[in-house]
């Protein structure tokens, strides 16, 4: 199994989808970086309902050693440079990034990368969830971002388009 490494983007909207034990049943642990354990602090103390993450015996809080690695890339968030850091750091890695430019980044790093949309995809393959689609049109409600292409592709994956 690999060492999957969360961004703050799929914990935040499998939460509010109800699926975020999807995670862990999946992957057992999930390893966030710290920056992304402060997002998520920040935004649950701000009123946005995500997690409390202390609370949950399947994740790991972690700092990159290497952030360094990453000077350059000023165009990403602290949350998705730590999630690289600590996949470039952290042998047979998972990145899990919703983030477009960050997605570029691990595929150029060689970095192994799912999402939100992925875990989604997984789910359906595997009985948990039954339809994408009012997940689709919940998570666009939420303002996920979501391109009708992507959209499109995803619905088909999952035999529903």
């Amino acid at each position: 199994m690999p060492n999957v490494i969360a961004d703050t983007s799929p914990i935040q909207y499998l939460y509010q989808t109800n699926l975020l034990d999807l995670l862990p049943n999946f992957y057992g642990q999930i390893i966030i970086p710290f920056s992304v354990a402060q997002e998520l602090a920040v935004g649950k103390a701000s009123g946005i309902s995500l997690p409390d993450i202390t609370s949950l015996s399947w994740i790991i809080i972690q700092q990159a050693k290497s952030v360094s690695l990453l000077p350059l890339v000023t165009d990403l968030g602290k949350g998705e440079r730590e999630v690289l850091a600590l996949a470039i750091e952290i042998t047979d890695s998972l990145a899990l990034l919703d983030d477009g430019l960050a997605r570029r980044y691990a595929n150029l790093l060689g970095i192994k990368l799912t999402g939100t949309m992925g875990i989604l995809l997984k789910a359906k393959q595997n009985g948990y969830i039954h339809r994408i689609e009012p997940i689709l049109n919940q998570l666009e409600l939420l303002k996920f971002r979501l391109d009708a292409t992507t959209r499109t592709s995803v619905l088909k994956l999952a035999g529903e388009g």
